[in-house]
């Protein structure tokens, strides 16, 4: 039987188009959603509809949802420094350009895969598309990054991260110089309505608290070392982008891309710097940690110059 789903249309969505409070309703990628609505799985009060439509309160959107598609890793050769691995994890120092796991949405190589071209056998437990994976980093941002081998370190490290006992420290050179120096943000955050690849500040979001404190002000830029207290999607780009300080190279959430150029750089500048947790297999602290890779210390070096004077 097909998955057929009824929504009222939400208050927050009214005057939207129907493809794009579909995908925010169902989780699907917006051009998927379009195609749904061109073959008439679409209903609004039950009738056909299209996908340009703007919704209007008291409307209930009819769904007849796909089965999903689920996406293999493939071992993929990609040089992927390993930090620390041991029967129950595997520590690696992810560059940026990687995913943490395959998608529908990316084509590009993903952790599990190369962890699987370097023979790393890893936890069976998760979704197929992301076994072992206890935490992600976003495919721009490089540095630490732990992955479960065992069923056991997976269970108890994912227990870990959501009971928020890991810790995670990452450096972000950001645009301009925050005011004041050091502080906490606490701004909800949740998917765009506009753009589903793209996060944002929003009241009904999900609650997003991070911490930062400036290490070095230069002209035009700050180096920031932030700590998450919660670990939300592009947490860190969305709340230095709230505050008015994008993260250098992170043209999504603001950034100059005249001064990403000037730096040579294609990504933001953002950089999981370590990463401690308990053990699971022998209860100790381990932490671990990961130097700048050269793009990013090329780019802080032509901000200490004077690049953006």
């Amino acid at each position: 039987m097909p998955d057929r789903r009824f929504y009222p249309v939400p208050d927050g969505l009214v005057g939207d188009r129907v493809d794009s409070v579909v995908a925010r309703l169902t989780g699907l990628s917006r051009s998927a959603c379009a195609k749904l609505v061109d073959s008439g799985e679409v209903l609004v009060d039950g009738v056909p509809t299209s996908k340009s439509e703007r919704l209007i309160e008291g409307q209930v959107i009819e769904v007849v949802v796909p089965d999903p598609v689920v996406v293999r890793p493939k071992p993929t050769l990609v040089d992927l420094p390993v930090l620390f691995e041991d029967d129950d994890v595997v520590v690696i120092n992810k560059p940026a350009g990687l995913a943490a796991h395959p998608s529908l949405n990316f084509e590009g190589p993903d952790v599990l895969g190369a962890l699987m071209a370097q023979g790393v056998q890893l936890a069976s437990s998760g979704p197929p598309e992301r076994q072992g994976i206890v935490h992600r980093l976003d495919v721009g941002t490089s540095g630490c990054m732990v992955v479960a081998k065992s069923e056991w370190a997976y269970s108890v490290l994912k227990q870990a991260f959501r009971d928020r006992t890991v810790k995670k420290i990452y450096h972000a050179l950001v645009q301009g110089h925050p005011d004041p120096i050091a502080g906490t943000i606490d701004a909800p955050t949740g998917r765009d309505h506009r753009h589903q690849w793209k996060m944002g500040i929003r009241a009904d979001g999900r609650r997003s608290i991070t911490h930062y404190e400036t290490i070095e002000a230069m002209a035009g830029g700050s180096l920031m070392e932030v700590h998450l207290e919660t670990g939300r999607t592009h947490q860190i780009r969305v709340h230095m982008s709230g505050i008015g300080h994008p993260c250098v190279g992170d043209e999504m959430y603001g950034a100059d891309p005249t001064l990403s150029a000037k730096v040579g750089l294609d990504r933001q500048w953002l950089h999981a710097v370590s990463l401690g947790f308990l053990h699971p297999g022998t209860g100790e602290w381990v932490e671990f940690s990961s130097d700048y890779p050269p793009e990013l210390t090329r780019c802080l070096e032509l901000m200490r110059e004077g690049v953006y004077r």
